[in-house]
């Protein structure tokens, strides 16, 4: 018998899933024409869940292999990006695409510079290959595509395959290095920044954010002197020069060579203030003194968070095939960074959350890092504990598993930011910002966990539908047990189980790859708890 509780919430399923609960067999779909579609999005699931951050793994042998990056930039761009039937929450398959990968500068004013030991300084070309020829199988053609970086001296595009690769796909990429003053007017979009406390309007590099332009964001699992540098900073060099140089010494604004009245109304004066806040609340490190201690910490995110108020990419990926420590050619390692075989993607809507995450696998705990901490008082964040974002698994099926950070191994990527090696303090110059961290103690802006614990068992409507060959099934189960979905013909004969194991509490979603299933209509059915729903679908070939 089932209790009080448990019928509410099989009613409450039962009104969610609509009239689909129970399904006559012997019904059937009228006819249906499949057909391309004029727009492409993300994923469903990915939509929906804008807090979420997900983890695909990869296995690759080496990071010369490039054609096994280049197909797991390929699988990884197939599972995020899907045709759309219509406008909604979509882009006409004619939009321009920004890809942003991180083309830093590499270091070869290092007398030790080589291109293989260096390769982990900027995202693999070879991942942005695929990316860029599954995005195509979409719609878009070449010349819809930009790559826009600021930072960088053709050597080090050229050492990083990053010309080559732009003449095979046939891309836009052409040299915007020029600051502002130099660089021609149609190169730029000027944005305004409402509320920003240095930057009152930023000049990003034509056609980021343009009116129905898509923004991807493809960060590197890398360290720097900012920690970890992933995706929110990755996006400055969108930024026409000198604008872009984020990391100018507070008073030395001579060296942004910015117009004066594109700087806020007291910015000097208005970042010391907040750093003496942010010192007495004790935000980690950032009472290490010096230009290159807090203060600078300070005004850099400070930059950072007034571009990232206003540049919104739709996806933001951290490339980990392989991941790396140190500062362009210096590092731990003997005197030198190294390039690590880490085999994960982390990628999800919002860029801080999925930085968070990255931060916690590269060996770093995120409360430590001051960027996390301006973020959230910005409200440009609600989260600054890694264990309180909801993080899914997402398998080469394209299914997504809801689970948590000690499933995946951690990175120990060494970084030079803010060393204690003042006051009495002996850290390395190369560590690990790793001490534990109360999170307790940070006010969050949602209950911890609460905003995304379901109260009540969910089966959706498969997508898309009609379909061939595969199609998407999200699921929901308000408490941790079994779940089995299975599909079966008008027959009634099981033909395939998707499902059957113990899940945790929350959203999820499994894939149907139909293999060589006849056209026809099929049924699928959650069984959870004693408690079943079934709902149909049409397999076209």
């Amino acid at each position: 018998m089932l209790s009080p509780v448990s019928r509410r919430a099989f009613l409450k399923a039962a009104s969610l899933a609509g009239t689909a609960i129970i399904i006559n067999p012997s019904s059937i779909f009228g006819r249906h024409k499949v057909h391309s579609s004029p727009y492409f999005g993300l994923n469903s699931f990915i939509e929906n869940n804008p807090d979420a951050v997900f983890i695909m793994r990869t296995n690759v042998d080496v990071k010369t292999n490039a054609a096994a990056i280049k197909s797991a930039g390929a699988l990884l761009t197939k599972n995020i990006f899907v045709s759309k039937e219509t406008a909604a929450g979509a882009f006409p398959i004619t939009s321009n695409i920004v890809i942003k990968p991180n083309l830093t500068l590499r270091g070869q004013w290092d007398t030790r510079y080589t291109v293989e030991g260096t390769m982990g300084v900027q995202t693999d070309c070879n991942f942005v290959e695929g990316m860029i020829e599954s995005l195509k199988e979409l719609g878009p053609t070449s010349n819809q595509f930009y790559i826009r970086e600021a930072n960088y001296a053709v050597s080090d595009l050229t050492d990083g395959g990053y010309v080559d690769m732009a003449k095979r796909t046939g891309i836009d990429f052409k040299d915007v290095s020029a600051k502002v003053g130099v660089i021609s007017e149609s190169d730029l979009q000027w944005v305004d920044v409402p509320g920003g406390v240095w930057f009152k309007k930023i000049p990003s590099l034509w056609p980021v954010n343009t009116s129905g332009s898509v923004l991807i964001n493809v960060g590197k699992f890398k360290t720097h002197a900012m920690g970890m540098t992933l995706c929110a900073k990755n996006i400055q060099g969108t930024i026409a020069a000198n604008y872009v140089r984020h990391c100018t010494v507070l008073g030395n604004e001579a060296n942004m060579d910015m117009r004066p009245e594109h700087i806020g109304a007291n910015a000097d004066a208005t970042i010391r203030q907040n750093y003496e806040h942010h010192k007495t609340i004790g935000i980690p490190r950032w009472d290490r003194p010096g230009d290159d201690g807090g203060i600078w910490q300070e005004t850099w995110v400070t930059r950072c968070l007034d571009h990232n108020s206003v540049t919104k990419p739709l996806i933001n990926i951290i490339e980990g095939v392989y991941g790396r420590d140190g500062h362009f050619v210096a590092g731990p390692n003997n005197g030198l960074a190294n390039d690590y075989m880490t085999n994960i993607l982390i990628f999800g809507k919002h860029a801080f959350y999925v930085d968070i995450v990255g931060a916690w696998l590269g060996g770093h705990e995120p409360g430590n890092f001051g960027l996390f901490h301006m973020a959230l008082e910005r409200g440009l964040s609600k989260y600054l504990n890694p264990k309180d974002i909801p993080l899914y698994e997402w398998k080469a099926d394209g299914s997504a598993v809801l689970t948590s950070l000690e499933n995946f191994p951690r990175a120990s990527l060494k970084t030079s930011y803010l060393p204690r090696d003042y006051n009495g303090q002996t850290e390395d110059y190369w560590h690990l910002v790793n001490e534990p961290f109360d999170y307790s103690k940070v006010l969050v802006s949602v209950e911890r966990g609460k905003e995304h614990v379901p109260d009540a068992f969910v089966l959706s409507q498969n997508y898309p539908n009609p379909f061939n060959p595969t199609t998407s099934i999200e699921f929901t189960v308000p408490r941790n047990g079994n779940v089995r979905i299975e599909i079966f013909d008008v027959t009634g004969r099981v033909v395939d189980v998707l499902v059957d194991t113990y899940m945790p509490a929350g959203h999820h979603l499994a894939v149907w790859k139909t293999g060589n299933k006849a056209s026809g209509t099929y049924f699928y059915r959650m069984l959870y708890a004693g408690f079943s729903i079934t709902k149909k679908m049409l397999l076209m070939r």
